[in-house]
């Protein structure tokens, strides 16, 4: 149960998505489950109330090299074996659309790459992560601080994975963490007890809604 240390603070929340990518959501892929397809329209509907409101909305990418030389070492030899997944510059590698605030938004793979914060609006960003956690090796902490974030809403492709590896990190940092119940793909029961056992709150789509709405 949440308490003073670990309640959200709607008023500096942001909205962290986490592989929300094409690649990762198409039926096939090592990937997929039939709860992205269900993901899919609450993250929109999600990333559409904060916008409104003029909170923060961070998105968080995959890049593999063709080579495979910055992918996880688990991936690596499937990648150099010639399996392209989220290769820079390919329409596998956008985020949804169903999540970009405009059709001709798209990933500035260079810029990603080399470490830097690419802004798709005053309020809007996508960053690079080279391994599971959306923390590790990239500059999202040191932006959210900028930002007076003190609060993530988490969704996201592939609980088990990145999410998870995400929230765990978000807390380490002392983050309050929202995970998004109808906003994860891949989330299962003792998963869900897991994450309440670390102090983070799992909540609906709608339960936010209504913590949020009113700044809308």
């Amino acid at each position: 149960m949440a308490d003073r240390y670990t309640a959200p603070e709607w008023n500096r929340a942001a909205l962290l998505t986490v592989d929300v990518q094409e690649d990762f959501g198409r039926p096939g892929s090592a990937t997929w489950s039939p709860d992205k397809d269900r993901a899919v329209p609450a993250m929109a509907a999600l990333a559409g109330l904060f916008r409104a409101a003029s909170l923060p909305v961070v998105h968080i990418v995959r890049l593999y090299r063709p080579d495979g030389s910055n992918a996880d070492p688990c991936r690596r030899q499937r990648i150099e074996s010639g399996h392209r997944v989220v290769e820079p510059g390919t329409d596998g590698a956008e985020i949804v659309a169903a999540l970009k605030p405009s059709a001709a938004s798209r990933l500035d793979a260079g810029l990603l790459l080399e470490g830097g914060i690419q802004a798709w609006s005053p309020r809007e960003w996508v960053i690079y992560k080279p391994r599971w956690g959306a923390f590790y090796a990239t500059p999202l902490e040191g932006h959210l601080r900028a930002l007076g974030v003190t609060t993530l809403a988490v969704c996201g492709f592939n609980f088990p994975n990145c999410p998870r590896a995400t929230i765990y990190e978000a807390t380490e940092r002392d983050f309050r963490v929202v995970m998004v119940r109808d906003g994860v793909s891949g989330l299962y029961e003792r998963g869900i007890e897991e994450i309440g056992n670390i102090g983070a709150a799992v909540m609906t789509v709608g339960e936010i809604e209504a913590a949020v709405r009113p700044r809308a």
